[in-house]
Order: C-alpha cells, then structure tokens, then sequence
C-alpha cells in the first residue's frame, strides 16, 4: 500500500464519534477519527516499512501518525529521525504514545529522553517521560542504568507539581512503571508515589483520571510474574 492508499481507506473509516472523544483527549486537526482496529488491519498487511511510515508521518494527520508508529522500522529509524517525529508531535497520542514507542524499541531512545525532557515545549518533555517509561518496562534491567534512572526520580519528586499538565501525567507513569519493571528501584519509586501524594492533571472534562502511584504499583506488581517486561510497547 502506498500513501495515497492509506490516506483513502483512513478517510473512508473515519468516525466523527471517536473524532470528537480525541479531540477532548489532546489529539489536534488535522485527523479522522480512525479506531485503532482499522490501523492494525493496515498494520497486519505492511508489517515494517522504513520509508512508508516516515512518508505517512509527514502528511501531519494524526490518524496517518499514528499509524506510522505502529509500522515503523525501528531499528532503521536515525537520530536526525526521532527528533523530526518528536518536534512535529503536537497531538498527546503522538508524542505521549507513537513517539516514545518508535524511540523505546530503537537504538536512541534513552539518550533522546534525556533530551527531551529538558525541553521547554509540554508536549516534547512529556514525549521525553514517556520514552523513560516505556523503556524500563522494555528493555531488561541490565541494560538500564540505575543510577541515572534514580536520579529522575529525584528529580520527579522535587519538580513534578510545578512541572506543566502533561508533563505531571507522564512523570507520574515514570514513577509507577520504574516501580513496577525494575526491581531494584521499586521501593525507591514507591517512597517517591508517597512523597508526592496526589498528582493532579487537567483531564479536559474527560472521565480519565490519574492512577495514585503507590496503589498502581503494587496492583501492577500483583499481576505481574516476577522478572518479566513488555515484548513491544506499541498497542
């Protein structure tokens, strides 16, 4: 399939209901309202393609975006990339899930948050905490470091309520998957939820509502096998 295919089937399976809950939950114009089932066909017959999702991300439809992440080869996917695709994530599904998902499973997403997180545009820093999030609830414990990990902790518990909307909720996500994924940081991710206490974000009018960390972290872990990550990230 081609770009100009994708973008007549996505228009074609546009739904103004699901357009209008987006909309309420940060998804910015231009888009269609397609639901995810719809993407995952596409997602089924492409598998991976490099070049396709990085054309369907251009276009700057948040429907197209999204799909682009859940195609994109990551492995293929450059610095120089990421960076274009974190800049023009202006949508929160974009830069709070298709960004940090394509960062996560490739080869520069922990040195990119790190970056990111630090950048003075919401939807950039909080696209910045979540690649942080996905990446300790993907990539095994070896492979982390804890003493930087441990350190944003730190640095979550002195800043997140002064921090802006988005980045509260991300910061809050970090704090519960480093509690729940990794081990040996989970008490400290635990004393850190307690410092804290309530986190609150500004849901637009939404239903949703934010997880108390120290209550999602020990619910988390309860279901989880012990030892175990996430095989992907992308959903």
């Amino acid at each position: 399939m081609n770009v100009a295919e994708i973008m007549t089937y996505l228009q074609a399976n546009g739904n103004q209901g699901i357009k209008n809950i987006l909309l309420k939950h940060g998804v910015k114009e231009p888009f269609f309202g397609v639901k995810v089932e719809y993407l995952k066909t596409i997602q089924k017959k492409v598998k991976k393609d490099y070049q396709l999702a990085k054309d369907l991300y251009a276009t700057g439809n948040a429907d197209a975006m999204y799909l682009a992440g859940l195609i994109a080869d990551d492995a293929k996917m450059t610095r120089a990339d990421l960076q274009t695709w974190v800049n023009e994530a202006i949508s929160n599904n974009i830069s709070e899930y298709t960004v940090p998902w394509v960062a996560t499973e490739g080869q520069y997403g922990f040195e990119l948050a790190q970056e990111w997180i630090n950048d003075s545009r919401e939807y950039v820093a909080a696209a910045g905490w979540s690649t942080l999030s996905n990446i300790v609830s993907f990539k095994p414990d070896s492979e982390l470091d804890l003493r930087v990990l441990s350190a944003l902790l730190n640095r979550v518990e002195q800043t997140i309520h002064s921090s802006p909307n988005r980045v509260r909720s991300t910061m809050n996500g970090f704090i519960i998957n480093l509690g729940t994924y990794v081990d040996a940081l989970m008490n400290e991710a635990i004393a850190t939820g307690n410092k804290i206490g309530t986190v609150f974000v500004d849901q637009n009018g939404t239903a949703c509502k934010v997880p108390v960390a120290v209550d999602y972290i020990q619910k988390s872990r309860a279901r989880r096998k012990p030892g175990t990550k996430k095989k992907t990230v992308k959903c």
